[in-house]
């Protein structure tokens, strides 16, 4: 089976990268047998600053992704318990999200980068409980900790590029190079890693939360020695009335309201997929180690690979 995901990552990882080096500029190869003039160097300090950092932040998450589920398992949940675990994480994002930007702005982007660098670190730290109630725990903490992922850094981001007076034009470059390298090549990394950590140097179910925990830290060092604080709006009615704006516009143009609502479904589709791609992958309960069951960080990579298609 493991030799399966071997293939598949193979035959999208070329393609991938062929279409890598010819079409994408995302290491500038493109921009520079064009003839484009040189980018301002204080500009891609900043760019690669942020894309290192955002990527090791992303490569956190993306560590725990495929082991979340089989831990559970080796606790000894059944599929219902782990059912509730996986809601505790969902509804703690939904509810913590509406209130994650505004907070931002009010108490400090840099902040709230460190504040999800805090939170996700202990939502690692309690996979090493079996205790049902301590996972949950986890879990709610790791629902706080999406949020801030997805909604501190790129306003940081927006926030000092403005403040430097980069040109406008450049967010596209910045914010290009941060989704390919963190959404993507961190995410295959992270399989990979995650591999040879569980299935090859056989250091347990846990051991990928506990790097994602170094990855989280290095990260949190870089944040907290190079980024300066920004801020939104501080007053003390900002955050409700973001949500009066919020809602005269929903009920003013009810295209805002469709598009919520097809994202909530292409949401609700997609977190479908996370919770059930792994016991639908071994139906017969085999676990991590086997060699029948294949491997959980090889069989994230191989779509993410797929992606950069």
């Amino acid at each position: 089976m493991e030799l399966i995901y071997i293939a598949l990552f193979a035959l999208f990882a070329i393609p991938a990268a062929v279409l890598e080096y010819t079409e994408n500029s995302c290491f500038g190869w493109a921009d520079r047998r064009r003839g484009q003039q040189a980018v301002d160097k204080e500009y891609l300090r900043f760019r690669d600053n942020y894309v290192i950092v955002f990527s090791l932040m992303m490569a956190g998450d993306w560590l725990q992704g495929p082991y979340v589920y089989h831990l559970y398992e080796y606790y000894g949940y059944s599929v219902r318990d782990i059912g509730r675990l996986f809601i505790m994480g969902f509804g703690s994002s939904a509810v913590f999200g509406t209130l994650a930007g505004a907070m931002a702005d009010r108490e400090g982007r840099k902040r709230a980068a460190l504040m999800y660098v805090a939170t996700y670190s202990l939502s690692c730290i309690t996979k090493h409980s079996p205790n049902y109630y301590v996972l949950m725990i986890g879990r709610l903490l790791g629902g706080i900790a999406t949020s801030l992922l997805f909604s501190a850094f790129e306003s940081w981001a927006v926030a000092a590029h403005t403040h430097a007076g980069f040109q406008d034009s450049l967010l596209s470059d910045l914010f290009t190079k941060a989704v390919f390298l963190g959404n993507g090549l961190m995410a295959i990394a992270s399989g990979l890693l995650g591999n040879i950590l569980v299935e090859s140097l056989h250091l347990g179910p846990v051991a990928p939360f506990d790097a994602a925990v170094v990855v989280l830290v290095v990260g949190g060092v870089m944040i907290q020695l190079t980024w300066e604080e920004n801020f939104g709006e501080r007053g003390a009615g900002a955050m409700v009335g973001q949500f009066k704006k919020a809602i005269i516009t929903i009920h003013q143009d009810p295209r805002v309201a469709l598009l919520g609502a097809s994202q909530a479904l292409f949401e609700a589709s997609m977190y479908t997929f996370v919770f059930l791609w792994t016991p639908s992958l071994s139906p017969d309960g085999e676990w991590l180690g086997r060699p029948q069951a294949g491997s959980a960080g090889s069989r994230q990579g191989v779509p993410q690979i797929s992606r950069q298609l």
